[in-house]
């Protein structure tokens, strides 16, 4: 059977194009590697509670906001979104001293002004960049400079970047286009799902299959099939074929690669060459807490927690397992004023998993167990610094790092963002969904953006290359 668009990956990205192309009248089939589908979207069950693996909060969705259009075009605004705090959705501790990040772009620098009043000037300035940000200019200006030719005040520039966790933070590379659309968003309105991720998820899936498309999972693709210069099928690894007039690959673009018989083939080895030798982001480890009831109470914002202002550079450090750490407080489902369920979030650099690099899931070793054990003791501790108790109301830990991304996502070395975009290189590293093959597209968050937002918009270039 043949169908007009075949969709390898059922990450966001991938079912985004399938929404958007199926409500197009196109057939579309999405193959998918695990028994579920929605990649970083998806959540996971443990006793009776769901856990997200990637999904934590959403910016823009208010009326005439960033997001607003696309999410209606997609059908995710009805889901049960919850607004966080307008004075302060993310809040920024730095050394024990916390600052608020408030919604609004006004009150957002008008805020911060209360806290570093020398700098007022100079905030109006950064939010009307936010608020004008000029993308093809920004992608080759460096962040990092940008911020500390803009402010005097070291200490505000940390603040400014503490909730940039979501992100990868490096000094010599990461353009401001990348910092700008990664926090503007949320600046404008923050958000946070009523529920667990595989509502979003479930949301496209029945979408998809209610336009006439088809979602497929344990469908692991082994081979792309070039023939005369274009795919005309995909092997996977049940045994099934799958033919196609045209082929999205959701998937990291070596992944992609990796999939297409050099010999003969139309992309050539320079193309090969540029994106196998390209750096990927890092990768992250997590820890999904379980707490006793009636112990914390919730709080409707997000958490950014550091030891030390700096913010830029402390997952660099040796020393001490965390230096920092997101904190994320699901909705209580039942209305509680209490939280049953924390997700703490931190960088962990691939060096720490390499000595398990040959592992696969459920067969790792003590040594592995102790490392995430050591890692999420830190965390808590970390947090507990902020959230009094907490060590004390946990009842279960569940935790994943950068070898769980790679073996569920096959995300090289883990990486949570897929390619380091580089402003003094940005040709190279900013790809484009179109590949040397012409009914062959890319899309996902290596391409020119990651992050919810970044992965939404670049779905939708994607499609615009779609002339079935």
């Amino acid at each position: 059977m043949k169908t007009d668009v075949v969709i390898i990956g059922s990450g966001l990205g991938g079912l985004a194009c399938a929404q958007l192309l199926s409500k197009r009248g196109l057939g579309v089939l999405v193959l998918e590697r695990q028994q579920q589908p929605g990649g970083c979207m998806q959540s996971y069950q443990r006793g009776h509670f769901r856990f997200d693996t990637g999904l934590h909060y959403v910016g823009g969705l208010a009326e005439g906001q960033s997001l607003h259009a696309a999410f209606s075009e997609l059908g995710l605004l009805r889901l049960p979104w919850q607004r966080l705090d307008a004075e302060g959705f993310d809040r920024v501790t730095i050394a024990q001293e916390t600052f608020p990040l408030a919604e609004g772009f006004t009150t957002f620098a008008a805020t911060l002004a209360h806290y570093f009043p020398r700098e007022k000037e100079a905030l109006q300035r950064y939010v009307d960049m936010l608020g004008h940000l000029d993308d093809e200019q920004s992608i080759h200006v460096n962040a990092w400079k940008y911020l500390h030719e803009l402010f005097r005040d070291e200490l505000l520039i940390n603040v400014l970047s503490g909730a940039s966790m979501k992100l990868e933070l490096r000094k010599d590379t990461l353009p401001l286009f990348s910092f700008a659309h990664l926090n503007s968003a949320f600046i404008e309105s923050s958000w946070r799902l009523r529920g667990d991720g595989n509502l979003l998820v479930e949301a496209l899936t029945d979408d998809i299959r209610r336009q006439g498309g088809e979602v497929v999972c344990n469908a692991e693709v082994t081979e792309l099939v070039e023939h005369d210069g274009r795919i005309t099928s995909v092997h996977c690894a049940n045994g099934m074929t799958y033919e196609g007039a045209t082929f999205i690959c959701d998937v990291h673009p070596a992944v992609m690669l990796s999939l297409i018989k050099e010999e003969n083939s139309k992309i050539k080895r320079t193309f090969r060459k540029r994106i196998f030798l390209q750096e990927n982001t890092f990768g992250m480890f997590t820890a999904s807490l379980l707490l006793k009831p009636n112990t914390i109470p919730y709080f409707n914002h997000n958490k950014y927690i550091y030891r030390k202002p700096n913010v830029w550079t402390f997952y660099e450090a040796t020393t001490e397992p965390v230096g920092g750490v997101m904190v994320s407080a699901r909705v209580p489902a039942d209305g509680s004023p209490f939280v049953r369920q924390l997700d703490l979030l931190t960088p962990m650099p691939w060096s720490l998993c390499q000595p398990f690099a040959d592992s696969t899931v459920g067969h790792r070793s003590a040594a592995y167990c102790e490392l995430k054990h050591r890692f999420a003791t830190a965390c808590i501790e970390l947090a507990e610094s902020v959230v009094p108790g907490l060590s004390d109301s946990i009842n279960e830990c569940y935790t994943s790092t950068p070898l769980t991304y790679r073996d569920y996502n096959r995300s090289p070395l883990g990486s949570a963002y897929g390619i380091r975009k580089d402003c003094t290189n940005a040709l190279l590293t900013v790809l484009s969904p179109q590949t040397p093959i012409s009914n062959l597209l890319l899309t996902g968050q290596s391409l020119a953006l990651h992050g919810l937002q970044g992965v939404v918009m670049t779905a939708k270039e994607t499609c615009k290359n779609i002339t079935i």
